[in-house]
């Protein structure tokens, strides 16, 4: 019955998958050198030369055309699209591109606090409403999910990833794709996504952007390549190369990750994109002597579109007249190109010509990013001091980022509006109006600024209220491209502030907005609550309001391990052990000899080795207790599936969500394997007092790694499987994989 019920589903993909390819290659057919090479470039903007160049049928993409803040959006986009259809040979329509990172006016939080939602559903819900809006608008291709696996803090973009596991990262990029492309990418409503950056970018030495990465094929075939085979699987349209070389080969020229892997052996049949000049920059890597050596290069590794430099255009007919690239190279590029203008529905509407722009900030899409906003805060730490007093009579609001609606949007919010965004300041004073005073005193003008001229005035606020709210953090131009931190503290005067106010003697809740994790440990004592909010987005206010008024309860979880300070990074959960791991309280200095080392152990003199905030971690105004967990079976035969079951209970007086996390540990391999690997995880809801099982399924194949011969294996021997609330807090059991 199933089967029979298939039959006409797929069939019906199958025939517009041939009218497609029957389309495409019809097309092709027709076309010149010159316009094949047009549909390998993409311009930024609209100008006069652009637009010639659009006549002559030379550009298949142009990016950062159409805008909210356009007037209107379908006259700018269909003039140019007019240009290509109309007045080319062939009128093959353009591909409009943009920046639609994490929303486009109703800004949802950053990726990377996405991720600390650990709700796969809801960050789905987001991308499509960042589809819908940015649709109505005339874009058609957006460049995102970024599944880049960052374990380096100080690298700015980890604000645009899942974090630091690769499992998270590959739901959270397959969640997006989802969204975004919808189960037809050609309906209004629903843009083309782009799995970015591919590959190893978020290794780059030092945390320094566009640095070098060093990453041996096993490890990125384990760690930094499956969530982009996940995005694969949910069908996502494009690929976008990344900037870095990768173990001396930039990724923008690397034929082994795009021809071999990507279009290879996952037959991926989409396109990949250049990231910005990232083919011209291959001379600048030394990789190429010339702008013909890098169209040679970036073309016959497997990047079909140029992203703003034109090494293709002008090299490729030299290129082919020396043999050096074949036309069935080029014609490979035009097609995949071709093929999602096609799945796009590009060739049957070109032209935006129903304005949806009502869509934008709707009640519902305003709801959603509110809910992400709400799921995503983690509570790090509290004392009590939270939730805030019901009968509170006054709150102090201190701090740069308590009323800065656009910075609290984060990085990549090109289209996002401050003043559509709400502030906590904003929220709390409607929520509090006619029973609690709220104070405001920012201290300093700005994140960054070291003026401690407001210190005096917040102090003052301090003391005269019953509570204090310090609302601190990165401005949105502290993480994202090109903004690397080598330190991993609050910027500018921010940290003696905390001590200033801290030193007021009245309890301190303090709420962070950052792009990154950040090393707090000499912050932790001068709050008796933190709260950590990422980048919000446009409803960031409110959410962070119900949060410390206790109209929710947090239930976010850190997507990427919090150092105590830069000196551990990276420092993440999944790290191997070695043969001489520390234990707990290893920090002091080794009594031992080179003759007795017998306390010598792989820690810091200085500092603890074991993380200030561990990852999946975050607390709630309720407690769980984890019980019961019992296995299926303990011994598993190769290809057969175990059921790990644990008993969940809120054992305080709040209802609350909880994650709960699924960890397995290999404990012999052929290749040392690491201490905890996250397998899977649930979000669940319990009301004060109730308890739930929560079943997890684990097959053979998720234990799954490559061995020296770099051969996809699983190993027969002993494995312990671990349930918790987040990597440290964990119950045990062990089971065993036999031939």
């Amino acid at each position: 019955m199933v089967y029979a019920a298939c039959v006409p589903l797929i069939f019906t993909m199958w025939s517009v998958r041939m009218q497609t390819e029957d389309r495409v290659a019809a097309l092709l057919a027709q076309m010149t050198l010159a316009e094949k090479l047009g549909q390998l470039q993409q311009f930024t903007g609209d100008s006069p030369e652009h637009r010639d160049w659009v006549r002559r049928g030379m550009v298949g993409s142009i990016i950062n055309v159409t805008s909210s803040r356009s007037k209107s959006p379908a006259a700018e986009a269909n003039a140019l699209q007019e240009i290509a259809v109309k007045e080319t040979r062939l009128g093959i329509p353009m591909i409009f591109g943009r920046d639609v990172i994490h929303g486009y006016r109703t800004v949802m939080p950053i990726p990377l606090g996405q991720a600390a939602t650990f709700d796969m559903e809801l960050v789905e819900e987001g991308a499509a409403i960042a589809a819908r809006e940015a649709s109505a608008y005339g874009v058609h291709w957006t460049f995102a999910p970024m599944v880049d696996v960052s374990r380096d803090p100080r690298w700015g973009r980890i604000a645009e990833s899942g974090g630091e596991d690769p499992l998270l990262n590959a739901r959270l990029g397959a969640a997006m794709v989802r969204g975004f492309q919808g189960e037809d990418m050609s309906a209004p409503d629903r843009v083309a996504a782009c799995a970015k950056h591919y590959v190893g970018y978020g290794a780059a030495e030092g945390g320094r952007d566009y640095n070098t990465t060093y990453i041996p094929e096993g490890l990125l075939r384990d760690v930094y390549l499956p969530p982009f085979k996940a995005c694969v699987d949910a069908g996502v349209a494009t690929f976008m190369s990344a900037f870095n070389d990768l173990n001396g080969v930039p990724t923008s020229g690397n034929a082994f990750t795009m021809r071999q892997v990507l279009k290879g052996e996952w037959n991926f049949d989409g396109f990949v994109v250049s990231d910005w000049n990232a083919i011209i920059e291959l001379i600048k890597h030394g990789f190429c002597a010339d702008k013909r050596e890098a169209a040679l290069a970036g073309l016959t590794a497997g990047v079909d579109m140029e992203m703003l430099s034109t090494c293709y255009v002008e090299n490729a007919q030299a290129l082919l007249d020396a043999g050096l690239l074949s036309m069935e190279q080029i014609d490979d590029a035009v097609t995949r190109i071709l093929r999602i203008k096609e799945r796009v529905g590009l060739f049957d509407n070109p032209y935006l010509t129903d304005e949806r722009t009502s869509v934008v900030l709707a009640a519902p899409h305003l709801d959603a990013a509110k809910r992400a906003a709400l799921e995503s805060c983690v509570l790090l730490k509290n004392d009590g001091a939270l939730p805030l007093p019901a009968g509170l009579r006054s709150l102090a609001v201190i701090g740069p980022m308590a009323d800065n609606p656009k910075e609290q949007m984060g990085s990549w919010t090109m289209d996002g509006n401050a003043n559509d965004t709400v502030t906590p300041l904003t929220a709390l004073r409607e929520a509090l109006a006619g029973r609690c005073d709220v104070q405001f005193a920012p201290g300093v003008p700005d994140c960054r600024s070291t003026d401690t001229a407001g210190f005096a005035e917040a102090v003052r606020v301090a003391s005269a209220c019953d509570a204090v709210l310090l609302i601190v953090g990165e401005d949105a131009g502290y993480s994202g491209e090109a903004h690397s931190r080598a330190y991993l503290t609050l910027p500018g005067s921010q940290d003696k502030l905390v001590e200033v106010i801290a030193a007021c003697g009245k309890p301190v809740t303090m709420v962070i907005m950052a792009g990154r994790p950040l090393a707090l440990e000499e912050l932790v004592s001068k709050a008796q609550a933190i709260l950590f909010a990422w980048h919000p987005g446009t409803m960031g206010g409110p959410a962070i309001a119900d949060l410390l008024l206790g109209t929710a309860a947090p239930s976010g979880k850190l997507p990427a391990t919090f150092p105590r300070t830069v000196g551990q990074v990276p420092v993440y959960y999944a790290h191997k052990s070695s043969g001489r791991p520390p234990r707990a309280g290893d920090h002091v200095p080794p009594i031992g000899t080179p003759l007795d080392p017998s306390d010598f152990a792989g820690t810091y003199m200085d500092s603890s080795h074991m993380p200030l905030y561990p990852f999946g971690f975050g607390l709630s105004y309720t407690t769980f207790a984890y019980s019961e967990l019992t296995l299926s079976t303990d011994t598993l035969r190769m290809g057969e599936s175990l059921r790990a079951t644990v008993t969940v209970e809120n054992t305080g007086s709040v209802a609350a969500d909880e994650v709960v996390q699924l960890y397995t540990r290999d404990l012999f391999g052929s290749t040392t394997r690491p201490v905890k690997e996250m397998q899977d995880f649930r979000r669940v809801t319990l009301a004060p007092g109730e308890r739930q099982q929560v079943t997890f399924t684990l097959n053979t194949d998720q234990l799954a790694f490559h061995n020296p011969a770099l051969q996809r294996v699983v190993e027969p021997g002993a494995f312990h499987l671990m349930v918790g609330g987040n990597s440290e807090e964990v119950l045990l059991a062990e089971f065993t994989v036999v031939e």
